[in-house]
């Protein structure tokens, strides 16, 4: 479905890459698949405990989808264990050639491999549904700072859990909309625009990650991530 959706995609934007890596259209459309590597985004996690990190097992890299699905289809695996109740999981990227002070309106669709079966919830809360996709849009580099206790949190407003914060939207959950633990692909998107105003040097960041209040590991496959920018113009 992956390499479907991506051939699609690149046929209506006229412009794509052949070995399936991000492509633009004037500035507004930018579909990454993750084929061969991962293609400018990196990894961070944040709300955590710095003098314990070792037990938050946390891990980040470029990869291929887990069985059964297609193992041949390249992906970004983040994965961290989360002792804190509350361990926030994200990847990000800076995106490029926009027009100076502009701002836009940003839609993402992002497509995950979840090995969470509904309703599959215990004492530790559900390994779906406490689980948050959430996406953002800012000029501001988005960082995990440490703190004075010791904790690492983020530099913008990401929310709490399943709330969403001033820099960041809650757009789904991490479960896989079936009953089998197995991993299965499932997308999701902002039904609402967000915005965001491109700085001087016509940049912005634009993050995808998980707020999780699942007292367990979460293993998240990013199989794709599509960004539509349209420029809001004045009449």
């Amino acid at each position: 479905m992956k390499k479907m959706i991506a051939g699609v995609i690149a046929a209506l934007v006229l412009l794509g890459c052949a070995d399936g890596g991000s492509t633009q259209n004037a500035g507004s459309h930018y579909n990454y698949t993750f084929a061969v590597d991962a293609e400018g985004w990196t990894g961070g996690f944040a709300d955590y405990d710095k003098y314990r990190e070792a037990r938050y097992g946390l891990s980040f890299s470029h990869s291929r989808l887990p069985s059964p699905l297609n193992e041949n289809d390249g992906a970004i695996r983040i994965s961290g264990n989360n002792r804190s109740d509350e361990l926030f999981m994200f990847i990000k990227t800076r995106i490029g050639a926009l027009d100076i002070n502009t701002t836009y309106e940003v839609v993402f669709t992002v497509e995950f491999a979840s090995n969470a079966a509904d309703e599959s919830g215990d004492h530790d809360g559900s390994a779906g549904e406490d689980v948050t996709l959430k996406v953002g849009a800012m000029t501001m580099e988005p960082l995990a700072v440490e703190d004075a206790s010791g904790y690492y949190r983020m530099n913008i407003d990401k929310g709490i859990q399943a709330s969403s914060g001033s820099n960041m939207v809650a757009i789904g959950d991490f479960s896989n909309d079936s009953g089998s633990d197995a991993y299965r692909l499932k997308t999701v998107r902002n039904t609402t625009p967000l915005y965001v105003t491109a700085d001087e040097n016509g940049s912005a960041w634009m993050i995808v990650g998980t707020d999780s209040g699942f007292r367990g590991r979460t293993t998240i496959y990013y199989n794709q991530v599509s960004i539509d920018l349209r420029k809001i113009t004045s009449d």
